[in-house]
């Protein structure tokens, strides 16, 4: 059996002009199948992407901190409905004032702030579910 060249070079170029990855011909009994690895570009891709990303990552510096949810529950601003919020933005706290409650199988937790620093902001809203790890509040 002979292979002709010129049908693999033709379909090595529907590959490129097409973008493929694969491509298959069948005349009578001869079956040509063609195809070519896209990992070398997708991998510079990936590389291209994540240093663009780790680049960002530097220029933007973050010296705010966080407070983080200690369970999964419900977080509440206030110790009651309507009542006076436990923070407000640009208000200055200490280590262990009451940031929220976050209520969990029925029972109402108290989440201390971990440090002292004033409020910048507040990543949840009044009796919206927190998971646990999940930022509550970011002080300076």
């Amino acid at each position: 059996m002979k292979i002709n060249k010129n049908i693999i070079k033709e379909l090595n170029d529907y590959l490129e002009e097409f973008n493929l990855t694969e491509i298959e011909y069948t005349e009578k009994d001869i079956k040509v199948k063609v195809s070519k690895s896209r990992i070398s570009k997708n991998i510079e891709a990936v590389i291209t992407n994540n240093e663009k990303k780790v680049i960002k990552e530097e220029v933007s510096i973050d010296n705010s901190k966080k407070i983080t949810s200690p369970i999964i529950g419900t977080a509440y601003l206030a110790p009651e409905p309507g009542g006076k919020k436990f923070i407000e933005i640009g208000q200055k706290i200490k280590k262990g004032d009451t940031v929220m409650i976050v209520e969990a199988m029925k029972t109402m937790n108290h989440v201390p702030s971990p440090i002292d620093g004033i409020v910048k902001g507040i990543s949840v809203e009044d009796g919206q579910p927190v998971e646990f790890g999940q930022t509550i509040a970011t002080l300076d």
